[in-house]
């Protein structure tokens, strides 16, 4: 099993990175829409956004590892699509980055804005840039705006990815599934 990336398919990090990062992206959006309608009684009040904040912590550590071996990384050849296929397929993957990171940065400063660190699962804090009344409202708005574009945009590249392995027999799903052909 091949941990880099080479020209035929992706490696174990890069794959991982991949699975991992879309579980916890469908389930922390899964996790928000379900949480916004709790109310003060339901044992999970407090618990809920505490793992959501916590999750999302790790998600803005793990999007920067990801981006950074993303650059380091060869990009296994993408012959099997159309140009324009192509092209739309590198807007999507490189629109993710700024996505996600904004949609993290939200979250961050919604759960900052009263000058309060966020603790993640009690291994350590993250600071408050400082209080800030008012600003969980905006940031609140941008976030849900952002995790509803994400959502769209990982729907739209699972359907791309799903169309290209299915009607048109190309390998780009199975480079992501199982990496690069044996030798």
């Amino acid at each position: 099993m091949s941990m880099r990336d080479t020209s035929d398919g992706y490696g174990a990090v890069s794959r991982l990175f991949h699975w991992l990062m879309a579980l916890a992206i469908v389930g922390m959006f899964a996790l928000g829409v379900w949480m916004v309608e709790l109310d003060y009684y339901s044992p999970y009040y407090h618990s809920a956004p505490d793992f959501h904040k916590s999750l999302g912590i790790l998600l803005i550590v793990a999007l920067a590892l990801r981006f950074g071996w993303r650059l380091a990384s060869v990009r296994p050849s993408d012959d099997d699509l159309a140009p324009w296929e192509r092209t739309a397929a590198r807007i999507v993957h490189w629109g993710f980055y700024p996505l996600l990171l904004a949609l993290m940065v939200s979250g961050y400063l919604i759960s900052t804005a009263d000058g309060r660190p966020i603790d993640v699962f009690g291994w350590f804090s993250v600071p408050s840039p400082g209080e800030n009344k008012g600003l969980e409202d905006t940031a609140g708005t941008v976030h849900t705006v952002l995790a509803y574009a994400t959502i769209a945009l990982a729907t739209l590249h699972a359907a791309a990815a799903v169309k290209h392995h299915v009607f048109d027999r190309g390998r780009a799903l199975a480079r992501m599934w199982s990496g690069p052909r044996a030798s």
